[in-house]
């Protein structure tokens, strides 16, 4: 199955100025200072690290070039012919295969690859340290589970680590570093559900009014962009101009937390967006962008602080109204218009329905409008009050209950 970039595309390594580069499935495109482009590779490959340069376009090497590299590297390897060190363990430690297991999402471009790198170097690495990775029980795993706990960790934070832990043991089987029967058995605990806050329509005014009013110039299209299409913070700092496509009103969006999806937005917001744009003049970079330190040019990580700012302006609790407050409100909005569940559900990027069931039962008047439109009325004219009427039956005589029809008289 051929591999699909998102990042190394054509128009991106052209776009590339000098000094710059971009990394994408262990594939680096640098445009040097002689603005020459350069292909090399950086994979794992049985347990060792391979980096090799390939070429410059100057001499026709190209992105399928490199591809093709790192293929034949992983087929010499099954073969057993590639010139690599020899004395690997052969058992990894649960360290050594943690480390491992970040170099490769850090190639892939796996997701949420910073928050499972602390996850592992806080706390599952200090507690499991060298024990072999294929002898992970059930046992020690709830073992964990018990000692952070104790430690004062909640359950929604241990439910996280778990679920990286899950990913990494599913992760080491699929790579064969340990049999898919070695896998432990993970359960998540229960966790108290949290009261989802939702803003009214006034609210929702005096936030937009706070972030209007902010120092910062681009707080303003942050919450337009919340409270307009529903969708995570996260997913709202990595957008790209280029990603939006206005003849259509959609975003494609390629690292969502349940995978590439289209994003539809609203028309009165891709209004905006373009209109932002043509002021900008930028057609390519992130809409939320910064400079970095070494004056490369990335997205913003996090709108914390002008969030928290909009919402003492708005005169509302900043305790309970955060960025994700906003994604609440979007869906609540779905909600209360009558959209179907599968709709909603596209629109949120939810992985299940169950997920979007969340909601419903926030909206009881508008459940209730529902299932006013199925009453037909077909009791008018009957009385409450039941009685027994006898029949006649081939197995003799039977009683039923009828419902007793007012006279009209």
């Amino acid at each position: 199955m051929a591999i699909r970039f998102n990042r190394l595309d054509r128009a991106s390594i052209r776009a590339l100025q000098p000094g710059q580069r971009i990394m994408e499935h262990g594939i680096t495109a640098e445009r040097l200072r002689n603005n020459e482009i350069r292909f090399s590779v950086n994979v794992m490959v049985d347990g060792q690290r391979i980096h090799r340069v390939i070429g410059g376009e100057s001499e026709g090497v190209t992105r399928e070039q490199a591809e093709r590299a790192i293929e034949t590297f992983r087929t010499k390897a099954r073969e057993g012919r590639l010139d690599l060190p020899t004395g690997r363990k052969a058992h990894r430690t649960f360290s050594e295969a943690a480390d491992d297991y970040i170099t490769r999402l850090e190639e892939s471009g796996g997701k949420n690859v910073k928050v499972k790198t602390r996850q592992f170097k806080l706390h599952l690495k200090p507690y499991f340290k060298t024990q072999r990775a294929d002898r992970i029980t059930g046992f020690t795993v709830q073992h964990y589970v018990r000692s952070r706990l104790d430690a004062g960790a909640t359950q929604a934070t241990v439910n996280r680590e778990l679920a990286t832990l899950s990913h990494f043991m599913n992760r080491m089987a699929e790579w064969k570093w340990i049999r898919s029967d070695d896998r432990p058995k993970i359960t998540k605990g229960t966790e108290p559900r949290k009261k989802i806050v939702i803003l009214s329509p006034e609210q929702r005014s005096a936030l937009m009014r706070g972030a209007i009013g902010d120092q910062d110039g681009t707080t303003w299209l942050f919450v337009a962009f919340g409270l307009n299409t529903a969708m995570r913070h996260a997913e709202i700092l990595r957008v790209r101009w280029d990603e939006i496509d206005f003849e259509i009103n959609r975003i494609f969006i390629p690292q969502a937390k349940a995978g590439q999806r289209e994003q539809p937005i609203t028309a009165s917001l891709a209004a905006m967006l373009k209109k932002e744009r043509d002021q900008r003049n930028d057609k390519a970079g992130y809409v939320f962008s910064v400079t970095r330190k070494d004056g490369k040019v990335s997205y913003r990580r996090r709108m914390s602080r002008q969030f928290e700012r909009s919402v003492i302006r708005a005169k509302l609790d900043p305790q309970k109204v955060t960025p994700h407050v906003m994604r609440h409100t979007a869906i609540t909005a779905l909600v209360q218009a009558g959209a179907d569940l599968p709709t909603i559900q596209r629109i949120s990027g939810h992985k299940t329905l169950s997920m979007v069931l969340r909601y419903v039962h926030l909206m009881g008047d508008h459940i209730d409008t529902a299932i006013a439109a199925i009453d037909t009325g077909i009791f008018d004219g009957f009385t409450p009050k039941l009685h027994t009427a006898e029949i006649e039956s081939p197995k003799g005589r039977a009683k039923i209950v009828a419902i007793n029809r007012r006279n009209a008289g």
